[in-house]
């Protein structure tokens, strides 16, 4: 097979992460590597700024911006949450053949997937040589055929932290608090909250996952029966959870159902979940410090939370890919595999259709059998993602003085 020459392409779509950008660099860097390449674009705002003509030429960024720009979090070409149906790859596709774009990279999540599949099809049915590869990219952590995703090392690690710092605070004064997670269909980034626990009564004391049916009257006995063991009780909770219906909590709760620009259901962006969970917990059990929190966009791109093994191996899916495509001519998206039992990571190109538009859930081996908590199997699986230098807590540890009044 000749050497396929032209320019390379490179977008973003879906929510940003604090390592996306990593990605982004890592093709933009391995492109110049190779002679058949006559220049990188990147599209700003993703699958959008392809349709717009709206192109950057990356080949005369310097090196060291670029490195800058791979250490920042959230989208640097910037993103979209459009979704490409047939007629919308096709116009993008008639842009690429305009601009002679001859390999397309686009990172992102389950409908990026999709739509590189799609641009990849009418390609062939045009007999257009060009090699399409999909990056991995979620904080969900929810794509087929990989062990992890790119950006949820990261996001994990922030929610993990997160919930360190509020268990102490729940500890302070004592109370009930409900934090509430992003991930629709996948618990993941919800169960990352229990791998910073230190002590025995750390919590958070019950993690609630899509995974597993919700039950109101199960929640306030699980609640109650916490709180009356520690004197408090710290819930993570997954913006998706559902009961055994598959109705949506938020819709159940609120006795209505408002839905986004996708027509999904939606869930945890105006905090309503949480408010809603804290209002049972007071009237189900008669307390009255009920605290909740919706983590919403925080998880994505907190400055100062990166992992950094999160983050070098988004720059490793980038380059793969671009060797993938200059090396082996070949169209796919990029799969990150733990073949080490300790800790080890090595990539391959699966077919775009085992991934596209599919959902990976948590494995039953990584939620415990009440269905409210993690095992130590996710611990084992979740702790390296997060990255070296994981802050912890610690007591004070000073006997208690006798009494003298109090006896």
């Amino acid at each position: 097979m000749s050497r396929l020459e032209g320019k390379v392409l490179v977008a973003q779509g879906g929510g940003p992460t604090h390592v996306i950008n990593q990605s982004v660099v890592g093709v933009a860097l391995e492109a110049r590597k190779f002679s058949q390449v006559t220049s990188i674009y990147g599209a700003v705002h993703g699958v959008r700024g392809i349709i717009d003509e709206e192109f950057v030429d990356l080949t005369r960024e310097t090196t060291h911006n670029l490195e800058q720009v791979a250490d920042t979090p959230s989208s640097g070409l910037l993103s979209t949450r459009d979704k490409p149906n047939e007629e919308y790859c096709a116009r993008m596709f008639k842009v690429m053949q305009a601009h002679d774009i001859r390999y397309f990279f686009y990172v992102g999540g389950n409908d990026s997937s999709d739509t590189v599949r799609i641009v990849n099809e009418q390609a062939k049915a045009a007999d257009y040589e060009l090699r399409a590869i999909h990056i991995p990219k979620t904080i969900d952590n929810d794509l087929m055929e990989n062990d992890h995703c790119p950006g949820y090392g990261s996001a994990a690690r922030y929610v993990a932290q997160a919930f360190m710092g509020v268990n102490l605070d729940n500890r302070a004064l004592k109370g009930v608090y409900i934090g509430v997670v992003m991930g629709r269909h996948a618990g993941f980034l919800t169960a990352a909250s229990a791998v910073a626990r230190k002590y025995t009564d750390d919590g958070p004391h019950l993690v609630y996952l899509p995974e597993r049916a919700f039950d109101t009257d199960k929640f306030l006995a699980d609640v109650d029966r916490t709180f009356s063991k520690y004197g408090i009780c710290t819930i993570a909770v997954s913006e998706g959870i559902s009961d055994k219906d598959h109705v949506p909590m938020i819709t159940k709760l609120m006795g209505v159902e408002e839905r986004d620009a996708h027509g999904n259901v939606q869930l945890s962006g105006t905090g309503a979940l949480g408010d809603l969970l804290s209002d049972t917990v007071k009237k189900g059990l008669g307390l009255k410090r009920v605290r909740s929190d919706t983590f919403g966009y925080l998880q994505r791109s907190f400055i100062g939370c990166r992992s950094d093994r999160d983050a070098r191996e988004a720059r490793e899916v980038g380059e793969k890919a671009v060797q993938f495509a200059m090396w082996d001519n070949v169209d796919g998206s990029v799969a990150i595999r733990r073949p080490v039992l300790d800790y080890g990571v090595d990539y391959e190109l699966v077919p775009l259709e085992n991934v596209a538009g599919k959902t990976r859930h948590m494995p039953d081996e990584f939620i415990n059998a009440e269905g409210n908590g993690v095992t130590q199997a996710f611990h084992a699986y979740c702790r390296p993602l997060l990255g070296s230098g994981l802050a912890e807590p610690h007591r004070i540890r000073a006997p208690r003085v006798p009494k003298i009044l109090h006896r």
